[in-house]
């Protein structure tokens, strides 16, 4: 549901971003969302009722901006009975043009994609920067340039390399 650590933005390149997407969906289909007092759920609820309209209301703005939104078929037909017993927002996937597309953190289950051609990686780097705010930045790459590349050149407080950044220890 909500989390300092977890991913809010996340950078595919265009080799690999269709069967990254594709595969994502597939597992957020499988997401149960509810109680987190139950061993079964994967999403938990929000803090209250502001910080679900917020993002609500983030998401509807992307939504009627033309951005590709991707929410669970199922998990829309349980919304209404789910939203009753708590402070919960759909796990949501937001498919945007360009990394200054986001505009603000957002602390909830939503997931913003952008691709990248290899080419462009720089440019991706410095957009990350420009957007003012990076506690914690992963990089999942077998080439030792481009993580030497991002490691050096992204401002962020933690670099995380070919791990999982929740959980995480600092340093």
């Amino acid at each position: 549901g909500q989390r300092c650590s977890a991913l809010r933005l996340l950078c595919l390149q265009d080799d690999i971003a269709e069967a990254t997407l594709t595969m994502l969906r597939g597992a957020m289909a499988q997401y149960r969302v509810g109680n987190p007092d139950r061993l079964t759920t994967d999403c938990g609820p929000l803090i209250d009722k502001d910080a679900v309209a917020h993002i609500e209301q983030h998401i509807q703005r992307m939504r009627a901006k033309g951005y590709a939104v991707f929410q669970a078929e199922h998990h829309l037909q349980q919304h209404a009975e789910i939203a009753q017993h708590g402070s919960f927002v759909l796990p949501t996937l937001i498919e945007l043009g360009a990394v200054a597309d986001l505009q603000t953190e957002v602390f909830g289950p939503v997931l913003h994609v952008v691709r990248y051609a290899r080419h462009q990686l720089a440019t991706v780097v410095d957009d990350i920067n420009a957007l003012g705010y990076g506690l914690t930045l992963g990089v999942h790459s077998r080439i030792d340039e481009t993580i030497t590349y991002i490691t050096q050149h992204a401002h962020a407080g933690n670099h995380y390399v070919n791990r999982n950044m929740v959980g995480a220890v600092v340093g």
